[in-house]
């Protein structure tokens, strides 16, 4: 949720993709759909989560027991279902919430980025690693930008709005970029 990048790459993200020190993840060519090296600049939401993870002798793999990466995103997502019907609930809330997947949160992560605009369509294109849209065609043939600092401060913003909606603070306003966004 706070990187918007693909389960599958989170889920098996290998403790020597992680450079503490930038700090970032770089994901390999091979492990990304469009197979091109992506980097992911980490907010601080999200290195402090990496940070709290043992890292287990011997294992590469981040997330996860066992040979591979995490696997448990079925499960999870039923637990968490559980979790937030009990929450509409004790809200007073009688409608069900609607059907939704796992990668509604990517989905959910691009547009509330573009919502709030805390960055240009085109940077937020480059945080989830998409080519298309305004990087597709012949602009993406010229335009051989990374932006990295506009990534690294979209992903910054995000996750203090994250981080906001985590503990609450709903109704707090964000100051963001000399512009105030409302954390709901």
């Amino acid at each position: 949720m706070l990187t918007g990048q693909r389960r599958e790459e989170i889920g098996g993200l290998l403790w020597s993709e992680i450079d503490f020190d930038k700090p970032q993840i770089e994901l390999p060519s091979e492990r990304v759909k469009n197979h091109k090296v992506h980097l992911v600049p980490l907010s601080s939401e999200a290195l402090a989560i990496l940070e709290s993870v043992d890292e287990e002798e011997g294992r590469d793999l981040v997330f996860g027991r066992g040979n591979g990466g995490y696997s448990g995103w079925s499960k999870s997502k039923r637990e968490l279902d559980l979790r937030i019907a009990a929450a509409r609930k004790k809200a007073g809330i009688k409608k069900p919430m609607p059907h939704w997947t796992v990668h509604d949160l990517r989905r959910s992560f691009v547009t509330h980025m573009n919502e709030r605009k805390l960055a240009s369509p085109h940077v937020i294109e480059a945080v989830v690693n998409h080519v298309s849209g305004h990087l597709a065609g012949v602009a993406g043939i010229y335009n051989k930008a990374k932006y990295r600092d506009e990534r690294r401060q979209a992903l910054e913003w995000w996750g203090k709005h994250i981080s906001a909606l985590v503990e609450r603070h709903e109704r707090d306003i964000l100051a963001i970029s000399g512009r105030t966004h409302e954390a709901a």
